[in-house]
């Protein structure tokens, strides 16, 4: 577990994230509302040479272009309705999971389904309003040894 202590620092341990990934990975993001699974996302992102990565909660997902693409999928308004069981195709981007960098937020529950090599990240409040703690639980071979 790493405790981070500010939006920036959460940003920046999604740059060192992103040097430890490579296009195919899956990245599955869990955590309370405000936790900062978007400032992650931001710093993944920053680290592809990609700015303005915002929430896509409403239009669900986001493919952004940077050295390697980012596929952004945000599961909240899909948690609980008659769409949780999608699969990836029925998002209908124009990029492939194996040629970009997917980070779903909100992906707990559909992690799994997209294969058993997955790195899944649990955001937490910490002790302050500004802390939390951030736990890496890797998933299959391809994650074995990840450490924050």
């Amino acid at each position: 577990m790493r405790k981070v202590k500010s939006v920036d620092e959460m940003r920046e341990l999604g740059r060192i994230i992103a040097t430890k990934t490579k296009a195919g990975d899956l990245i599955v993001l869990s955590g309370p509302l405000g936790a900062g699974k978007t400032a992650l996302t931001q710093g993944i992102g920053a680290a592809l040479g990609i700015a303005g990565i915002t929430s896509p909660t409403f239009v669900i997902s986001r493919v952004h272009k940077g050295s390697v693409p980012l596929i952004h999928v945000d599961a909240y308004r899909l948690l609980g309705s008659a769409k949780s069981t999608f699969e990836f195709d029925d998002l209908d981007l124009d990029t492939g999971r194996e040629s970009a960098l997917t980070v779903i937020e909100w992906g707990g529950e559909v992690g799994a389904r997209f294969g058993e090599d997955f790195l899944e990240i649990v955001i937490e409040f910490g002790a302050s309003e500004d802390e939390r703690e951030v736990k890496g639980i890797p998933h299959g071979k391809r994650w074995e040894g990840f450490t924050l």
